[in-house]
């Protein structure tokens, strides 16, 4: 007796199997590359979150004619990661009082790692000009290779490291090759 194939409707069970595995496939081989995407995308928003703030800070310093301070909240000389504050020092001690505060920045992504070589706050004077040259490196649990660095330059002038030499690391205000702790 021939089916009528008005009547059948729906997959089979091994049709239906097939496809799982084909998709699962196709998933497994997508899920590496969008770790990546993931990854590059919070260094760049903290990459970008640094831009912003120092330049919030530069123009501070010039719109209230006097010296705003950058400083990181570890204490630490070199690690920024958790985070930094940005405020006018009213009566010049180098400590954030009452009242002196403009912004503050949290702690970053716990795998995202940020260290400036020229230690552990920034200042900009009320022309504008910075007082510390040096570099900002912001990375990640995939090491130097995928680093950005953010260049000051004794002006107060922010520019993003490239990789000039094409080693696949970037350089940074002295020309070496940024590293990641």
């Amino acid at each position: 007796m021939p089916i009528d194939s008005k009547k059948v409707k729906g997959f089979t069970l091994i049709e239906l199997m097939m496809t799982l595995a084909i998709a699962a496939i196709l998933v497994s081989l997508a899920a590496p590359s969008f770790t990546d995407t993931i990854k590059n995308n919070r260094l760049t928003t903290q990459y970008n979150e640094l831009v912003t703030q120092l330049t919030l800070a530069r123009s501070e310093a010039i719109k209230r004619n006097t010296e705003i301070i950058v400083l990181n909240n570890d204490g630490n000389e070199s690690n920024w990661h958790k985070g930094w504050v940005i405020f006018e020092d009213t009566n010049d001690d180098d400590t954030v009082d009452a009242g002196e505060t403009i912004k503050v920045s949290d702690t970053v992504d716990s795998n995202i790692t940020i260290s400036y070589n020229n230690g552990k706050q920034i200042s900009y004077l009320a022309s504008g000009l910075g007082n510390n040259a040096g570099t900002f490196t912001i990375c990640d649990d995939r090491g130097a290779q995928e680093a950005k660095a953010l260049i000051i330059n004794i002006t107060g002038r922010i520019r993003s490291a490239t990789d000039s030499n094409s080693d696949g690391i970037v350089e940074g205000g002295n020309s070496n090759n940024v590293s990641c702790p």
